[in-house]
């Protein structure tokens, strides 16, 4: 087969007549897009400049002569993954009051950088950054579409907005005391130009302050996204019209609350509302059990890419025991619920996402994404191809952005991955991502 597919791409390439312009042409693996369709078998992707120009088979769609082509041969060729929720401050720490007192020199011209890249080297090609310092969000976010810096493309939230700020995280967490000032305090963010607003411990909140903060935030077209750890901060977030939930909270509790599950049916059967956006980041969780003690992947190195070798040190010895984190002291509680939790929201109506809370102590920027994917397909009986639409086309939807991202057809950007083998089948063959192009520039 490999012959045939080359004698014409061969034979296409010597017909065609010269096209203006860089052309590269990623020639031979089956493309699963992003949309409905069924995969494409010998898969041709024409791309000139940042985007897609042309989408068919080496049967129907010749190769521009002089084009740059890349074999995709054995593979499969999906859009750039996104990760809804990752934390580009922060790199797998196990004490976060430590790292917040040292680290924040270093955030904008180290840690954030490295992050970006291992998610870009990964596969992720779009991003939504929720928590961090404002200017060096915005910064970070600005370096890498002005091309200085590799990454992808990211959407960011700047401080998280809630009630109190904890003791030393003023610098990333906002407070709020009255309706004006939740008003005031996203008009800020607004005019320094963030994507989202991340809104957190909303049940410490007065009604108001939660409403305040939502409709500001909409009359500054930005979407809201909101904690979903404790039953009252999905009660009032629902109630001001969140677009998007984060985590699946509720502690060791078994499941949803039946109120709540009817609130979020009540919900998403509102189709003039448009969907109910929900980021589970359950693999963190669903996970623990088994890398607590089958911590190997803490001594391999892609994590270390971008970072200075005193920081990876750093990292490593705070994680020299990962039964002792004590972030992770209620895993075992949470563990069995998860299961059902994640089932309750699926058949609830709400559109699930792909998202991982990546950075939190032992979850690298390198391979959560792929992880959460897996979890989905292998353990929570998620389709693939399901899975993948909550990492590609989705997150584009929910950003406002799938005029331009989310799937690999003609006028997007050329935000494409290539994976030896079948991902449909094997969905973990993820973690090795062969090909890498972002914005129609091959970076892997």
């Amino acid at each position: 087969m490999r012959s045939v597919v080359w004698g014409l791409v061969l034979g296409l390439l010597g017909a065609a007549s010269a096209h203006a312009g860089p052309i590269t042409a990623l020639v031979g693996g089956t493309l699963v897009d992003g949309t409905l369709r069924e995969p494409i078998r010998d898969s041709v992707i024409l791309i000139e400049g940042e985007r897609i120009t042309a989408v068919g088979t080496v049967d129907t769609l010749p190769v521009p002569a002089g084009a740059k082509v890349i074999s995709t041969e054995g593979m499969t060729v999906l859009p750039g993954l996104w990760d809804m929720h990752v934390h580009l401050m922060i790199n797998g720490h196990a004490d976060y009051d430590y790292w917040d007192r040292t680290y924040p020199p270093r955030l904008r011209n180290e840690i954030m950088p490295a992050s970006a890249l291992q998610l870009l080297h990964a596969g992720v090609t779009g991003a939504r950054d929720l928590g961090g310092p404002l200017e060096d969000s915005i910064a970070v976010r600005d370096a890498i579409n002005a091309g200085k810096i590799p990454g992808p493309t990211l959407f960011v939230s700047g401080p998280f907005i809630q009630k109190k700020p904890y003791p030393g995280t003023e610098l990333f967490r906002w407070g709020v005391d009255s309706p004006g000032d939740a008003r005031a305090k996203v008009r800020r963010l607004a005019q320094a130009g963030v994507d989202v607003v991340k809104l957190i411990d909303q049940d410490q909140m007065s009604d108001a302050e939660v409403q305040a903060i939502v409709d500001e935030a909409h009359k500054h077209k930005l979407p809201v996204v909101a904690h979903a750890h404790r039953p009252e901060e999905i009660r009032r977030a629902l109630k001001a019209g969140v677009d998007c939930f984060e985590h699946t909270g509720l502690a060791a509790s078994p499941e949803y609350p039946e109120d709540i599950v009817a609130a979020l049916r009540e919900r998403t059967a509102n189709m003039a509302a448009g969907p109910l956006f929900w980021t589970p980041t359950i693999e963190g969780l669903y996970n623990f059990p088994y890398t607590v003690k089958n911590h190997e992947f803490i001594d391999a190195d892609a994590w270390h890419e971008g970072l200075s070798p005193d920081t990876v040190a750093d990292i490593k010895r705070s994680l020299a025991h990962p039964e002792r984190i004590s972030y992770f002291q209620q895993t075992p509680q949470r563990w069995p619920t998860l299961k059902r939790k994640f089932q309750q929201l699926r058949d609830s109506g709400v559109l699930l996402l792909v998202g991982t809370d990546s950075g939190i102590p032992m979850k690298f920027h390198s391979g959560s994404t792929w992880n959460e994917l897996d979890v989905w397909v292998n353990q929570l009986g998620v389709p693939p191809i399901d899975a993948i639409r909550a990492a590609t086309y989705w997150p584009a939807v929910a950003m406002k952005a799938d005029k331009d991202y989310g799937s690999v057809v003609e006028g997007k950007y050329a935000d494409i991955i290539a994976v030896k083998g079948d991902v449909l089948k094997q969905v973990a063959l993820l973690q090795r991502v062969d090909v890498v192009v972002k914005h129609g520039v091959q970076v892997k």
